[in-house]
């Protein structure tokens, strides 16, 4: 099957997020994707990536949520749109999974945060297994994939071909313009999606913004660790690949022995 991976501007508003998102929805389809997944926090947006940010409340994120689905069922593909999201003990980072008819699957939460965010978002605490048109998938979200390779392995561990990873890193003001996508000389992001897909025999597929000055590509990697696509930097866009999910066997996943790590308990 096909996937895809966005790569969008920092929206200025949640209209404008959803207008992007649209555009982006629709060239994927066009190129007969089965699902698109899009950048951690893409709606509301970043944070401190908005001149002005709007206020938001749990009905105006619903109907944003509302307006994916419409626009999913729509163009026949499914979405992965990582948004805000208020739970019971805060504001949550999450990824909603909604099918190509528009229906909310769920969604997984980011339980890895950042030092940097505690004071923007809580922690979630559960993991899921997705499954769009035969496609079985997790997700791991910007720091826990990068920093938490066993975010990965658990998805993998439990029937996942491949994990989506929403994220963010990069800037719209400063910073170099990379040009090679996995140089030694790169921030290591991308040798760690490398490794994500390596050590779990599965795919692995990431999504950055189209930002100025980008520290990693929005990346679609195969179970042998090669590249089969990637957003070229400071653009934005669309990537697709077609995925051979008999490739994605989960292989030295399912040799990881945890018995052999009970750390003396």
């Amino acid at each position: 099957m096909k996937i895809a991976i966005a790569s969008p501007p920092f929206p200025q508003s949640i209209n404008d997020a959803l207008n992007q998102a649209e555009k982006l929805i629709q060239e994927a389809a066009e190129q007969q994707a089965g699902i698109i997944c899009f950048p951690e926090s893409y709606i509301p947006g970043y944070p401190g990536m908005i001149a002005e940010p709007e206020a938001k409340s749990p009905a105006i994120l619903q109907q944003a949520l509302d307006k994916v689905c419409t626009i999913a069922s729509a163009n026949n593909i499914a979405v992965i749109m990582p948004m805000d999201w208020y739970g019971d003990e805060g504001l949550l980072n999450i990824a909603h999974v909604v099918s190509n008819k528009g229906e909310v699957l769920g969604y997984q939460t980011k339980n890895q945060l950042d030092p940097t965010e505690d004071n923007i978002w809580v922690p979630g605490t559960r993991r899921q297994i997705f499954e769009v048109n035969g496609l079985r998938f997790g997700i791991t979200i910007c720091h826990e994939g990068f920093r938490y390779p066993e975010s990965v392995r658990w998805a993998a561990r439990n029937g996942a071909q491949i994990v989506f990873h929403p994220h963010f890193s990069g800037s719209n003001t400063h910073g170099e313009l990379l040009k090679e996508w996995g140089s030694m000389n790169n921030p290591y992001y991308e040798k760690a999606m490398m490794m994500r897909a390596l050590e779990n025999t599965i795919y692995f597929a990431s999504s950055n913004y189209g930002s100025l000055y980008p520290e990693s590509a929005s990346s679609i990697i195969a179970p042998d660790g090669k590249c089969l696509a990637w957003q070229k930097y400071g653009t934005t866009g669309v990537i697709v690949a077609d995925i051979d999910l008999e490739r994605a066997t989960g292989l030295l996943a399912k040799r990881f022995k945890p018995q052999l790590y009970n750390y003396g308990q």
